[in-house]
């Protein structure tokens, strides 16, 4: 019987985090500053897309759909107890993702339709693939994982149709985050709670996160319902109730995870902040909904902090376990992370002065480069090269 070990072809495509983590981090390292030039008005973009479209729809469909597909290529085998996808069918699907910010980038002209068709390929790729290994592992009630896959890339075909019929897909650039920012509702308040359960137990505390329930149900809910608002109707009197009332519950429900006790361990104390970004991203919304705050500032602390903390600080716990690591963060990638949150928070200060001679977007961005940077000096030699041999017993030491 075939194993995980029998593949002898590239490291890389040995396991479906490995190219996708590493496209999205070195993705993530260029797509920003490739933005401040665009927005300086030093580059122009290719493309049938307005400059600000291309952004946005790049940093939710480029970055985050290939975070997306690793966390899930990576998930996918586990639950079915098959063999992962690896080889051939994933250097396929990179290619459909690189052919995919190639044709955002106007490599193959400024047809809306030809870009459409071939950006979108990819997320329909990676649905297809998933529900294929579901259905072979008879794994059905995982079956509903194909739901938000499926949603995301509807959203991008979404976002492409707006743009060509109104010139700006505002709609899109919500409904693109919005369903981030609930997948990260979703996986991560069940994968906080358990790393935090268990780091606890090993480290001898007698305190537990509150196990997932009915009213972790009523925040899922509660979340979608407000964000469904401020995708379709931003400025409704009624949305910001909704998400006023969203932004209370998902803080109780982040208190309940305990992440006050994890100060000893950086990887999960990163997954608590970047999920409390969340509510802060609420927060700012319901405050737009009446007027109070900027329409960016909360899609940038949803988009900045929320998706892409949570986003960075996934990838850095699975690269590390998935290679063979102690789970240690390390001071690079703590201070990596540090960065992009700093990121999220100077971003709401926008063109505004924050040092002289610097302002909230030039600051942010420098942040977030810095912090992709530190992100890809250690993860691209882990994710390019076989996985360590297991440690000798005895050597273990305590993980988060």
């Amino acid at each position: 019987m075939q194993t995980r070990q029998d593949f002898t072809g590239p490291a890389l495509f040995s396991y479906g985090f490995r190219p996708f983590f590493l496209a999205a981090t070195l993705f993530g390292l260029g797509v920003v500053p490739a933005w401040l030039l665009v927005w300086r008005g030093d580059l122009m973009p290719g493309g049938p897309m307005a400059p600000v479209d291309w952004h946005v729809h790049e940093m939710i469909f480029g970055y985050g759909a290939a975070v997306v597909a690793g966390f899930l290529f990576t998930a996918v085998p586990n639950w079915t107890g098959r063999m992962p996808a690896r080889g051939w069918p994933l250097a396929v699907l990179l290619a459909l993702w690189i052919a995919g910010r190639l044709a955002m980038a106007g490599a193959f002209g400024d047809d809306p339709v030809l870009v459409m068709c071939a950006d979108g390929a990819f997320l329909l790729a990676v649905a297809g693939m998933i529900a294929r290994e579901i259905v072979a592992g008879r794994n059905w009630r995982n079956l509903k994982v194909v739901v938000p896959v499926s949603l995301l890339a509807a959203a991008n075909v979404f976002f492409h149709l707006e743009a060509m019929r109104t010139g700006l897909a505002e709609t899109g650039h919500r409904l693109g985050i919005a369903l981030l920012v609930f997948l990260i509702m979703l996986i991560g308040g069940r994968i906080v709670p358990s790393f935090t359960r268990n780091w606890l137990a090993r480290s001898g505390s007698p305190s537990r996160p509150v196990p997932f329930g009915p009213y972790d149900v009523a925040s899922l809910v509660a979340g979608g319902v407000a964000l469904a608002g401020w995708v379709a109707v931003p400025d409704a009197p009624a949305t910001g109730v909704a998400l006023a009332l969203a932004t209370v519950m998902h803080v109780v429900r982040l208190a309940r995870w305990l992440g006050v006790l994890t100060a000893g361990a950086p990887l999960l104390v990163m997954l608590h902040i970047a999920y409390g970004f969340l509510p802060a991203g609420f927060a700012a919304a319901a405050l737009g909904a009446f007027g109070r705050a900027g329409p960016d500032q909360a899609a940038h602390l949803f988009g900045i902090g929320g998706i892409g903390g949570m986003t960075l600080a996934v990838m850095m716990r699975a690269t590390l376990g998935h290679t063979g690591r102690p789970l240690v963060a390390g001071p690079a990638l703590t201070v990596g992370f540090v960065a992009v949150a700093l990121a999220a928070l100077v971003r709401l200060y926008g063109a505004d002065a924050f040092f002289p001679g610097l302002d909230g977007i030039h600051l942010a961005a420098l942040l977030w480069t810095a912090g992709f940077a530190l992100a890809v000096r250690r993860l691209l030699p882990w994710l390019a090269t076989p996985r360590m041999a297991p440690r000798r017993p005895g050597r273990a030491s305590l993980r988060t």
